[in-house]
């Protein structure tokens, strides 16, 4: 695959083989930064569960100033190691073994989070996932971050992200979840 805009663009990033990651199309890559287009410059972007790395080193080659990657699978973060080299950023990110859904993983004071599951987590552990995002959504956030769930298109609904200000934009078969702090907090 490949960085679609940006000081990186055209060039690639490497995806292991499989179904163990799920790299997000081009199409619904390129959406989901031009509505992010105000929060990525100069942002510290959080990429959890991280796989190829193709969230986060997009939004380095569009101006984000850091990015940590979480990822659990040691096949998967050697991955993301050899795709931060070839591209020559690997003094701009940070790559993290461990649990994407723990939050001592997670950094503080984040301008930009992904957060793009694998499906069948969310189907298992629904619940779990759930609170871990409204945790970081509540507590790891800047005041003017935002963070983007990546589901299936229907998987949920805005009361399940309460009290998350949450606004959702479909393509195809996915949704994309824009979640900020709510009011008052």
């Amino acid at each position: 695959m490949r960085i679609i805009a940006g000081e990186l663009r055209g060039r690639r990033i490497a995806a292991l083989p499989g179904v163990a990651t799920r790299p997000m199309l081009d199409r619904v890559r390129e959406a989901l930064f031009s509505t992010l287009m105000p929060w990525v410059p100069d942002a510290v972007v959080l990429d959890l569960f991280a796989g190829s790395g193709s969230l986060g080193f997009e939004a380095l080659s569009r101006g984000a100033r850091r990015v940590r990657f979480v990822e659990q699978g040691a096949l998967v973060v050697a991955q993301l190691r050899r795709n931060a080299s070839g591209l020559g950023v690997a003094g701009r990110v940070e790559i993290v073994t461990g649990n994407a859904l723990t939050p001592a993983m997670w950094l503080s004071d984040v301008d930009v989070a992904f957060v793009d599951p694998p499906y069948k987590l969310l189907e298992e552990s629904r619940p779990r996932v759930l609170r871990a995002v409204q945790r970081l959504v509540a507590e790891h956030l800047g005041p003017e971050g935002i963070t983007m769930l990546h589901t299936p298109h229907g998987a949920l609904s805005a009361d399940e992200l309460m009290p998350a200000a949450a606004r959702v934009r479909r393509y195809g078969t996915n949704d994309l979840w824009y979640l900020q702090r709510g009011p008052g907090d």
